[in-house]
């Protein structure tokens, strides 16, 4: 049942195949479906009655009573049929079932599979011998032209041609695809019909791999995971030298804990930045965010009386208890970076002003104030006992990774489950469309504002208990680079609207241990900057294609 010298199958032929299958499995679901009439599709009916009457408003209290329990009658009558009818039910889905299993793939299935692949062959060949056909006339046309014009013009011709002949070879590959396609798909949709759309785990991934592979694209794939791969041979690389150089391997057990570790204070930044660069933004003041959050924290709850002053005066907070100095540094610490994100979403909400200027704005007033404040010096340690309290390690094991989780947790919910995060994405999608369609565009993006703020003060806080204080206006410079990097990095699109939290944890990850790597094997700190500034290169190139393809 093929033509002449291959195994190509006419689309009469295809359908000859698929007959007999068509006709042993409609029979069945015949059946089945004169066994559902007064059952299961009986059911179906009454439901959606019954939520049309529960949302008809123009009905007394006492009239939708009496229709839903009509209803309910009917309901059951219907349940007792569908109860009735189960076994007989099962009993035909199995045997048709059987008879997939038995013959589809033998019978239809590998036949039409190669059939599309011999297609391809084919294609590939008359792609080659045009290809030939149209050299030997190119070279036969040139031969004869003296003209520069003429030649130009035969060589712009030449290549359309060639272009034209590639095109019709991809469009004959991608009907062999399709054909393909729906040959395997035609299963699930006879076993969808059968069991009204239940599917088991096995079958359910076996449709989503077969849909990646009909609509996979090597360029899109590249572009978007790109710069994983090439990050993913760089660990592999160091992983394979470490060692060599060093004599210890890198990925042991402590040095993954140590890289979440690090990775943890870093994620509450990230988090925070993420929801303005889904709208399009920044914030350039995280790093001082970071610097007057860490000195507020160590000075609340340094160990005995504050070496330096700010503004020239010594706090003393010994005579607290040591859990209430905990929870204020905390407090403080989220209502000094709330205040300065406030004012920065204030000024780019309401007078369109771009967040690098609103953002770099607070950066520099946030250094100057707190360096002015307390003349630039660090304030020494916190008490020794308030690590072990918030963040202490149970075998090993440090729980300020707990803390990054709870904030994973807590932020994607908010982005995913809520109207606010609904919102967030329409707004750096398109503030206009957003606008028009009743949302705040202000108070989403003031909202995000606050956010961040807390997850900056959140951070810090974190940041200053892991390092036992040492707070001073310096620390965190250059954190905002790697908490905007790692979003880019995990997928936040600077074109706004775009980007998971799963993106940004992939991206803290990635720049925590990249560093760490580095430091292991004893790179110079300048020339990690370097790898940082190459990787988001990468990055925002590959964002850019992204967008002008998507344009």
């Amino acid at each position: 049942m093929a033509n002449e010298n291959s195994n190509i199958l006419t689309a009469e032929q295809e359908m000859k195949l698929r007959q007999p299958i068509e006709d042993y499995v409609g029979k069945i679901q015949k059946k089945i479906d004169e066994l559902r009439v007064d059952g299961t599709d009986k059911i179906v009916e009454i439901q959606n009655i019954m939520d049309s009457i529960k949302r008809d408003r123009t009905l007394t209290k006492g009239e939708k009573e009496n229709r839903l329990a009509a209803c309910k009658t009917e309901l059951e009558t219907a349940k007792a049929v569908e109860t009735k009818n189960k076994e007989e039910v099962s009993k035909l889905i199995a045997d048709a079932e059987n008879y997939l299993k038995a013959h589809f793939d033998k019978d239809y299935y590998q036949a039409v599979k190669a059939s599309c692949a011999a297609e391809k062959v084919q294609a590939k060949a008359r792609y080659k011998q045009k290809i030939t056909e149209l050299e030997k006339e190119h070279k036969a046309t040139m031969a004869k032209l003296s003209d520069h014009q003429e030649i130009k013009d035969e060589n712009y011709v030449y290549k359309n041609r060639l272009f034209d002949a590639k095109m019709t070879m991809e469009k004959e590959f991608q009907e062999a695809k399709d054909r393909r396609h729906a040959a395997y798909s035609y299963k699930f949709h006879l076993i969808d019909l059968l069991r009204m759309s239940k599917f088991t785990f096995v079958e359910t991934r076996a449709q989503k791999w077969e849909n990646y592979k009909y609509t996979f694209n090597r360029r899109n794939f590249l572009l978007q995971n790109g710069l994983y791969i090439a990050i993913l041979l760089i660990f592999i690389a160091l992983c394979i030298i470490t060692p060599i150089v060093k004599g210890a391997p890198l990925l042991t057990y402590n040095n993954v804990l140590n890289i979440l570790q690090q990775a943890s204070p870093r994620m509450f930044l990230a988090l925070g930045v993420a929801a303005l660069i889904l709208l399009a933004g920044t914030d350039l003041s995280i790093g001082r965010m970071v610097g007057m959050g860490m000195t507020a924290a160590t000075i609340i709850m340094h160990q005995g009386i504050n070496t330096g002053g700010v503004f020239g005066h010594i706090f003393d907070f010994t005579g607290m208890p040591v859990i209430v100095r905990v929870i204020l540094a905390l407090v403080v610490c989220i209502l000094l970076c709330t205040f300065f994100t406030t004012i920065a979403g204030f000024f780019t909400a309401k007078f369109k002003m771009h967040p690098f200027i609103s953002t770099m704005a607070n950066m520099l007033v946030i250094f100057g104030l707190v360096t002015y404040a307390t003349k630039g010096v660090s304030f020494g340690a916190i008490e020794a006992t308030i690590p072990n309290m918030i963040i202490p390690k149970v075998n090993g094991f440090p729980t300020i990774i707990l803390w990054a989780v709870a904030a994973i947790a807590i932020v994607w919910f908010i982005w995913n489950k809520t109207t606010f995060g609904k919102n967030l994405y329409a707004v750096g999608g398109n503030p206009e469309a957003a606008a028009v369609s009743g949302i705040s565009v202000f108070g989403v993006t003031v909202g995000a504002f606050v956010l961040a703020g807390i997850l900056y003060g959140f951070g810090s806080w974190l940041e200053c208990i892991r390092m036992v204080g040492s707070g001073s206006a310096a620390y965190g410079q250059g954190w905002e680079m790697d908490a905007i990097a790692a979003c880019v990095v995990g997928g936040v699109s600077f074109t706004g609207g775009i980007g998971k939290i799963s993106g940004v944890v992939v991206g803290v990850f990635i720049f925590t241990a990249l560093t760490y790597s580095l430091t292991i094997l004893g790179i110079d700190t300048n020339l990690q900057f370097v790898f940082s500034g190459i990787i988001i290169l990468v990055a925002v190139t590959l964002d850019c294609l992204k967008y002008v393809q998507k344009k």
